[in-house]
């Protein structure tokens, strides 16, 4: 069952969000290959140590309250790059070890490092934004190859404009943001001469 944080952890993480110039105006091209008006950068929050910090310690707060323990999984990972301050800042939190799994040639992510999981070991996968989710997708696989024990996500941002975007995992979050967002041959920014070309802000290359 997903859960979301009460209005004041939302607002103050909106709030940081903007103090830091996290939350984009523009003309962007995302991941999926659509187009947006609006894009959330959570680097620019979370470079700064104490607001990264009280944003996890909220999360935090949400899940321990959600799980009625004070520790609900023995690690959290989170997928790199994005997640990787994330995933630690999230452990430090929740008194577990933090880890962030890296992308593999032909797809899909592995733990590298001396990172392991064992069998039964309870994970939170962590992410800064959920949009499509591919990525956290990804990282459930790996830990399913695994055999890691109960798994959950917990996200700053939902983006994904659904309450569970990986069917029955738990799902934890602490702001909702609709985004929206067009296919590039159906977007309005386009067709408007005054909007520069659509730039890629995240870590991933643009669609081919």
């Amino acid at each position: 069952m997903a859960a979301l944080a009460g209005s004041a952890a939302a607002d103050r993480l909106l709030a940081g969000l903007r103090e830091t110039g996290a939350l984009l105006e523009g003309h962007f091209l995302l991941s999926s290959g659509r187009h947006a008006g609006r894009y959330v950068q959570c680097a620019r929050l979370l470079q700064h140590p104490e607001r990264s910090a009280a944003a996890c310690a909220d999360l935090a707060g949400l899940i321990r309250a959600d799980r009625g323990e004070e520790r609900p999984f023995d690690l959290v990972v989170g997928p790199a790059m994005g997640a990787v301050t994330l995933a630690y800042e999230l452990a430090r939190a929740l008194g577990v070890r933090g880890l962030f799994a890296e992308r593999v040639a032909g797809g899909g992510f592995a733990l590298r490092r001396g990172f392991s999981v064992a069998p039964g070991e309870r994970v939170l996968v962590a992410e800064d934004v959920v949009t499509t989710g591919r990525s956290v997708g990804e990282v459930l696989e790996l830990l399913a190859d695994l055999g890691a024990g109960e798994v959950a996500v917990a996200s700053l941002v939902n983006r994904s404009g659904g309450d569970a975007p990986f069917g029955g995992t738990p799902y934890y979050r602490l702001a909702d943001l609709e985004v929206p967002s067009w296919p590039a041959a159906e977007c309005p920014l386009c067709a408007d001469p005054g909007t520069g070309p659509a730039v890629k802000p995240g870590s991933r290359p643009e669609p081919e």
